[in-house]
């Protein structure tokens, strides 16, 4: 995808995940997201893009300081949270928009620039969240089978590529993921200490097929692959990433 496409998806999911946030309630708790109300996660959200925008409009090369993220995070009262989520949304989208393309500022996952890992990256955080913001008011809904499979490529060969991490296995597994209607697929090896991703979903013990976005939503925890994909092989494998496939930010 483009980073101008990326861009666009952000401005999109913003304004939806708002929306779904103000008819869930702040009070309401957030199904796919333990522990949290919706008060928790526009919070959070909202937090991430002003740090976001940090990097873009600063060109800090550096990580951000345990100090500066106090100030990015802070909670805010009822009242305020999403017309703040709004106005942070906005400065996020316009500083994407006008950022030049040899922009220089730290990253956290291998991109072709530092804007495209910022687009890409901001794009897909605020889509899972509206999908959390969603299920909040009990609907359930995915996203378009471009984004849903760029969202897999990020997530296999960005995240989970990266070293440590609590998905591993011994003796080794692999879980293939095959998307039916964009025709990409991916296997990730999972070893004792590291994952290895590959194209292609062959030799695997275990083979998820379905729609791009059941399948972006199934491995990034927000659904459960009863009724949506195709299980073959050990469901063990499947059961090993739902437990142990967390993310981290850096």
């Amino acid at each position: 995808m483009e980073i101008a496409e990326h861009i666009a998806h952000l401005g999109e999911e913003g304004e939806r995940f708002a929306e779904a946030a103000t008819a869930a309630g702040l009070d309401s708790p957030v199904p796919t997201c333990p522990g949290w109300q919706v008060r928790d996660l526009v919070q959070h959200l909202s937090g991430v893009h002003r740090w976001a925008t940090a990097y873009l409009v600063t060109g800090n090369l550096g990580a951000t300081t345990e100090a500066e993220d106090a100030e990015l995070f802070a909670a805010a009262e009822d009242g305020v949270l999403i017309p703040r989520f709004r106005r942070g949304h906005a400065a996020l989208v316009a500083a994407l928009t006008g950022a030049p393309p040899e922009l220089a500022c730290w990253t956290f996952l291998a991109a072709p620039s530092p804007l495209a890992f910022w687009a890409r990256r901001q794009a897909h955080e605020t889509t899972i969240h509206r999908v959390d913001a969603e299920a909040a008011v009990g609907r359930q809904s995915g996203c378009s089978p471009q984004l849903a499979g760029d969202g897999i490529d990020e997530l296999l060969r960005g995240f989970l590529s990266r070293p440590r991490g609590r998905l591993v296995a011994d003796p080794p597994v692999a879980l293939a993921v095959r998307a039916s209607d964009t025709g990409q697929s991916w296997t990730i090896r999972i070893e004792p200490e590291r994952r290895l991703v590959s194209s292609g979903a062959a030799g695997a013990d275990c083979t998820v097929t379905g729609a791009a976005s059941d399948l972006y939503l199934l491995l990034w925890n927000r659904r459960a692959a009863g009724g949506t994909v195709d299980v073959e092989g050990d469901t063990a494998v499947l059961d090993l990433w739902r437990e142990r496939a967390t993310i981290r930010w850096s």
